[in-house]
């Protein structure tokens, strides 16, 4: 499974391993990739540019290590003999992604680019042999955006103002809804507008296109979030990020395909049940960006019942093997399912408390073994605001409820304002049309954050649960007025700095201040200290 200690890893499903290269080495990413191939769950075949590339790149001033092509090279090889398709191939061609993968956890802060490979004859390959020019042309123009935004800088709401003004055209509400003639229309806008844009032609090249989002991986390690989030987080900056490459497959290949994140437990309450979210004839980004309500969750079941039988499988398993929640994504191509990546969950404080208790409950780890997770968390100031009794006392929306507990706050609509409001003493409530991991500071200065769109699974979302905030996605009755000093929720029009009151638990909205209780884990904790006491 695993070859060449320190620049080149690769993992195939189904091999037998004789060792396993180290987080440290690969990153997380790759190494959860290890663990799962070995444990027999469905992973497309991949390698690994290991971390060390990455110091190799930086002290040589940001220029790629000299062998990094050769790697390249010898890296697709072993994906093209396990695929059966060519990079590049005119008549079968293999598409990749581009992902980052730091040692430590650090989930949406550094960057990712899928179906690279994609040129004029690997286009015309890729519909000849699927049939499926939705598929093909959906692709296409997301690799197009997603490399203007990523390899060249440039801000991708250009890009999605052509599917938005297409979707209007036609009277739908999203691109999963077009058909395979106006995607194919919207690559060519696309085309278009990222040379007006970035001066410079996407390259038909499908190497140049790799080594461009190599390299664009590698600078996401410097992105401004991501040195904000390893301040937060006490997290080493040299270390660097590896770069994983692996086989695409297609969620957005039609109705019995779909992408998703699921979470092992919930990960803001700790009940053992299974968390997901999910998007029918969609790419993993669509659910982790946090621009799409992930709102199929329930018609996986329906429509894909082997697939939802396959999850529970698949997420018993983890918890077996890993000891410990796990925080996954996974895309399903026409039925089948395949794991993209697991990694340890982050939790909220709340729930990492009732997590570690229940492990020990249930045998999975040891007293002193969850004693050390807990480390860190200030367990005597540990509590949630929830209501006593709202009686009498309407909510004005209802939202998907990414977090636990009660928020009150003044409105604002952006981290800049939620920074001003803290600094005067007051609790701020951040209101966006979806968030992002470039809102880490706001996230993090805010008591609670309402958006439009996403869905509980975004990184965003998990950063702001791990910080114990109270997120509310997915306001359906939500709408930012253009001056972003305004909104309207239901019926009723809030100005920047009026009070607001979010219920985590109910995924309810409330005008103004509603009383709230504070509560205590007592119950865990008294455990916690008689096992302290023994």
């Amino acid at each position: 499974m695993a070859e060449s200690a320190e620049q080149l890893v690769v993992i195939l499903p189904s091999r037998a391993s004789s060792g396993e290269a180290s987080a440290a080495a690969i990153g997380s990413k790759a190494y959860g990739l290890q663990r799962l191939a070995r444990l027999g769950i469905p992973v497309p075949p991949a390698f690994v540019l290991g971390t060390a590339l990455c110091r190799s790149y930086y002290a040589e001033g940001g220029k790629l290590p000299s062998n990094t092509r050769e790697l390249l090279t010898q890296g697709l090889a072993r994906l093209e003999e396990a695929t059966g398709r060519g990079f590049g191939h005119a008549r079968r061609p293999l598409l990749v992604s581009v992902r980052s993968g730091a040692p430590v956890s650090m989930p949406g802060m550094m960057d990712t680019i899928l179906n690279i490979g994609l040129c004029g004859p690997s286009l015309r390959g890729f519909l000849r042999a699927t049939g499926n020019p939705r598929l093909v042309y959906d692709c296409y123009r997301r690799l197009i955006r997603d490399f203007a935004k990523v390899v060249r800088g440039v801000d991708a709401a250009a890009f999605d103002r052509l599917v938005e003004r297409r979707c209007t055209s036609e009277g739908i509400e999203s691109a999963r809804e077009l058909g395979g003639g106006a995607l194919q229309a919207i690559a060519a806008e696309s085309l278009e507008l990222a040379h007006a844009l970035t001066g410079q032609p996407m390259p038909e090249e499908p190497m140049e296109q790799l080594l461009a989002a190599v390299e664009a991986v590698f600078r996401s390690w410097s992105s401004p979030k991501a040195e904000t989030y390893r301040r937060m987080n006490g997290i080493d900056g040299g270390m660097g990020t590896a770069v994983t490459v692996q086989a695409m497959v297609f969620g957005n290949a039609g109705g019995r395909s779909g992408a998703g994140v699921g979470f092992t437990r919930d990960p803001a309450t700790g009940e053992a049940a299974l968390y997901l979210d999910f998007l029918l004839d969609a790419q993993g980004e669509d659910v982790v960006s946090g621009r799409q309500i992930a709102s199929d969750s329930e018609r996986l079941a329906r429509q894909l019942p082997a697939v939802a039988a396959d999850l529970a499988r698949v997420a018993k398993s983890l918890e077996g093997a890993f000891r410990e929640v796990q925080d996954f994504e996974f895309t399903v191509e026409e039925g089948r399912l395949y794991l993209l990546q697991t990694r340890a969950a982050k939790l909220a404080p709340w729930a990492a408390l009732k997590v570690a208790v229940a492990m020990v409950r249930e045998g999975l780890i040891g007293r002193s073994e969850a004693l050390r997770r807990l480390e860190g968390l200030a367990l005597d100031r540990l509590e949630r605001q929830t209501f006593h009794d709202t009686a009498g006392t309407l909510p004005i929306a209802q939202a998907v409820s990414a977090g636990m507990g009660a928020a009150i706050g003044a409105i604002a609509f952006n981290p800049e304002r939620v920074a001003a409001l803290a600094a005067e003493g007051r609790p701020a409530i951040l209101i966006r049309e979806d968030i992002a991991t470039e809102d880490i500071a706001g996230i993090a200065a805010a008591d609670g954050i309402l958006t439009t769109r996403g869905g509980r699974t975004s990184h965003a979302a998990v950063v702001a649960r791990q910080l114990g905030k109270v997120c509310l996605v997915g306001c359906r009755s939500l709408r930012i007025e253009s001056d972003r000093r305004s909104c309207v929720i239901g019926a009723l029009r809030f100005q920047e700095g009026d009070d607001l009151t979010l219920d985590g638990d109910g995924g309810r909205v409330f005008a103004g201040r509603v009383p709230v209780v504070r509560e205590r884990p007592e119950a865990d904790l008294a455990e916690l200290a008689a096992w302290r006491a023994a």
